[in-house]
């Protein structure tokens, strides 16, 4: 029996009256103390019952990408520890990778409150924080204050985003910026351009607009480290098309597909409770189930349009071990959660490995990277 799905979450997703996102902050602040307390019997304790738990360890699932190896293709999504706050915590969930942020150059609160929902009728959540994070001076600070003297097995991912205050011709020279000041602490970088609660934002996925970005952080990177960009669900498959030239253009390292979407299309849920209006009229990004399908498709798009050349990073309704095989499949060779995380708790990571495990074997597959691909 998960005891999370049966007693924890009805209680947390329906029948605590207290905002999502105070419940979220708690998650993290606790996480960030099992992070940091080397010393209390207490966080000893769970850490070890969490690595006993939730941890699985297969050299089949094992892959080296850009030169890295990932213990597994499972990883936390940008959106969960914004500030960089539970780093080390992640692989002690069962994390193959964590992708912390979305970080911006100057540090900024978001947008008003409420601000993040929970959709359970639909498996789902809606967000407009507004990339509210500390900065990227700040986050740099506490990754080193945990790296610098520590090894790490755990890739770290950074996702990069627009300041609010920076006009969108000036762009450039924010995510330049935020990448100087984090170069040193993460394995791979993603330029986000895609979340649907900046104003303007999301028209950077434009090719001339993408183009200066990209020209100016690869003028800087010199190769040395992996930069991906995250595109939204939302985008024509001529728009998309546009972005896999570009990102061929400037060596990109892979392509993040998909962030939220602002589609309401399908949905079973009609008024927010929270604020009493219909979702329709709620704006922000929604992510979990109904995305999985779409966002699959994006994948296997981007997979045949570049013969399997570009590496892609698959997210959007991720819940089971089934979900992450259509993904895999369809052309991903990493995946990111979220959502999924929220409603099927923290047992989730080892549950999906598990099935991927049984999966390959029924295929005679020897490593998650056959199959990667394998129904394009």
């Amino acid at each position: 029996m998960d005891l999370y799905k049966v007693l924890v979450r009805p209680y947390l997703i329906s029948g605590l009256p207290a905002d999502p996102e105070l419940l979220h902050n708690m998650t993290v602040n606790f996480l960030s103390w099992l992070d940091r307390d080397e010393i209390s019997p207490i966080a000893l304790g769970i850490n070890s019952l969490l690595k006993q738990s939730c941890r699985l360890t297969d050299s089949r699932l094992k892959q080296t990408l850009w030169g890295l190896e990932f213990n597994n293709p499972l990883g936390l999504a940008a959106g969960f520890d914004k500030n960089g706050d539970a780093s080390g915590i992640w692989e002690n969930l069962g994390f193959g990778f964590a992708e912390l942020g979305t970080c911006t150059l100057n540090a900024q609160p978001g947008n008003p409150r409420p601000r993040m929902f929970r959709l359970p009728l639909d498996l789902a959540a809606l967000n407009r924080m507004g990339f509210n994070n500390c900065g990227a001076e700040e986050m740099a600070t506490k990754l080193a204050s945990r790296w610098q003297s520590n090894p790490r097995s755990l890739r770290l991912g950074i996702n990069l985003g627009k300041s609010k205050v920076t006009p969108l011709e000036e762009a450039a020279a924010d995510y330049l910026g935020s990448f100087k000041l984090l170069k040193n602490w993460g394995d791979y970088y993603v330029v986000n351009v895609s979340s649907p609660n900046t104003a303007g934002l999301r028209s950077l996925q434009e090719a001339s607009s993408l183009s200066i970005i990209l020209d100016a952080l690869q003028q800087e990177n010199q190769g040395n480290k992996p930069i991906l960009v995250k595109i939204a669900p939302d985008l024509t498959w001529e728009e998309i098309s546009e972005v896999i030239t570009v990102a061929k253009t400037y060596q990109l390292a892979g392509i993040i597909a998909t962030n939220t979407t602002i589609s309401r299309t399908g949905l079973k849920t009609k008024i927010i409770s929270a604020t009493g209006k219909a979702i329709t009229e709620e704006a922000g990004g929604l992510s979990g189930a109904p995305l999985r399908q779409h966002s699959t498709e994006i994948i296997r798009f981007i997979w045949q349009q570049t013969q399997g050349k570009m590496l892609i990073i698959g997210t959007g309704g991720v819940f089971t071990a089934e979900d992450a095989w259509e993904k895999i499949t369809a052309g991903a060779s990493l995946l990111e959660v979220y959502t999924g995380l929220i409603y099927e708790g923290p047992l989730m990571v080892r549950h999906i490995l598990e099935g991927l495990l049984i999966k390959l074997e029924a295929r005679g597959l020897s490593n998650i990277s056959e199959a990667v691909g394998l129904q394009s």
